[in-house]
C-alpha cells in the first residue's frame, strides 16, 4: 500500500484552508491511523478535487461535515479510502526476502508443525492490496509442500483498507503489470490464461481468504485467526509512531509463540516495539515472538 503516489492532475483544484486540512487529516487519522504530513496539503486539493465535484460540494468544510454527520457517510468512507491510498504491488515482489522466507522461516514453521502432528498453517497478510502478495505466499507454500499440500490446512487471511482492492483480489485475474517480477515459468505453473489476462489457479486461490479491514479497528483485528506468520510490508511507513506501536502490539498478540513478523525493507520496529526478537536471515530481517 502506498499513500498519495502517482501522477498529479494539473487542473485547478478546490482550495483547502489550513483548518480544513487539519480537520480532514485528523478525521482520517482517527479512523485509519494513517498520518498525512502538512507537506502533502496540496495533494489533498488535487486528489479530492474530482470527488468534491461529483458530490456537488463547494468546499472541504462541506466534505468533512458529510463524513461526520451525513447519513451517506458510511458509503462515502469507501471512496475516501480509495482516494488516500494508491496500491503498488506485483507477484513475487522483493524476491530475495521471499526466497529467504521460504528457505528459512517457512521451512522452520512447517517442520515444527510436523513435529506437533498439526498439519495446519495460518498466515496473516495485512495490507494485501489487490492480492498479489497473499497469492504469492500461497504459491511459495505450494512449492514447499509439494505432494504434501493436500494433507495440510493452509489459511492465508488477507486484509486491506480498500474495498475496491479486496474486490479485485477476489477476482484473482491480473494483467501484465502484476507480473513485472514474475518469471514465465511461474506464470505457467500458477496461472491460467484468460484472454490477455491471467487467473490464479484454484488450488492456489483456495488457500487465501480476503476481507476489508481497518488496522485501527481493534475488534476486527482480534478476529483474525492466530497465525504462525504475519506479513505486513510497506504499510506501517504511513503510520505515525503511536499507530505503529498499536499495530505492532496487534501483530504480537495475533502471533502464536515462535511466530514471525515480516515487514518491508524500509520498515523497522526500532523504537516501536521491544517485544519481538530480531532475526537476520539472508536478504531480510524478521521479527520473532519468543
Amino acid at each position: 500500500m502506498s499513500l498519495f503516489s502517482g501522477a498529479i492532475t494539473l487542473r485547478a483544484a478546490t482550495p483547502i484552508s489550513d483548518s480544513e486540512f487539519k480537520e480532514l487529516r485528523d478525521f482520517i487519522y482517527q479512523r485509519s491511523g494513517i498520518w498525512v504530513d502538512e507537506k502533502r496539503k496540496y495533494l489533498f486539493e488535487n486528489r479530492f478535487h474530482k470527488r468534491l465535484a461529483t458530490l456537488g460540494l463547494k468546499s472541504f468544510d462541506e466534505y468533512v461535515k458529510l463524513l461526520k454527520y451525513d447519513p451517506r457517510s458510511q458509503e462515502e468512507m469507501k471512496s475516501l479510502w480509495e482516494i488516500i491510498t494508491t496500491n503498488e504491488t506485483s507477484f513475487f515482489r522483493d524476491i530475495k526476502q521471499l526466497e529467504s522466507f521460504k528457505s528459512v522461516i517457512l521451512a522452520e514453521v512447517l517442520a515444527e508443525q510436523r513435529k506437533k502432528g498439526k498439519l495446519e498453517l495460518n498466515i496473516w497478510s495485512a495490507g494485501c492490496s489487490s492480492g498479489e502478495e497473499p497469492y504469492t505466499l500461497a504459491m511459495l507454500i505450494s512449492e514447499a509442500l509439494g505432494l504434501e499440500l493436500p494433507k495440510w490446512r493452509v489459511t492465508i487471511t488477507a486484509v486491506d483498507l480498500s474495498p475496491a482492492m479486496i474486490a479485485k483480489a477476489k477476482e484473482a485475474t491480473y494483467g501484465e503489470y502484476s507480473f513485472k517480477t514474475t518469471t514465465e515459468e511461474q506464470k505457467r505453473k500458477f496461472f491460467t490464461p484468460v484472454g490477455t489476462d491471467f487467473k490464479v489457479k484454484p488450488e492456489i486461490a483456495r488457500m487465501v481468504s480476503f476481507q476489508q479491514m481497518n488496522l485501527n479497528d481493534d475488534a476486527a483485528v482480534r478476529r483474525v485467526p492466530k497465525s504462525q506468520i504475519v506479513f505486513c510490508r510497506n504499510v506501517i511507513i504511513y503510520f505515525d509512531e503511536a499507530m505503529r506501536t498499536k499495530v505492532a502490539r496487534a501483530f504480537y498478540d495475533n502471533l502464536l509463540p515462535g511466530g514471525y513478523l515480516l515487514l518491508g525493507h524500509s520498515e523497522t520496529l526500532h523504537k516501536i516495539s521491544t517485544a519481538f526478537r530480531p532475526k537476520f536471515i539472508p536478504g531480510a530481517m524478521a521479527y520473532r515472538k519468543e
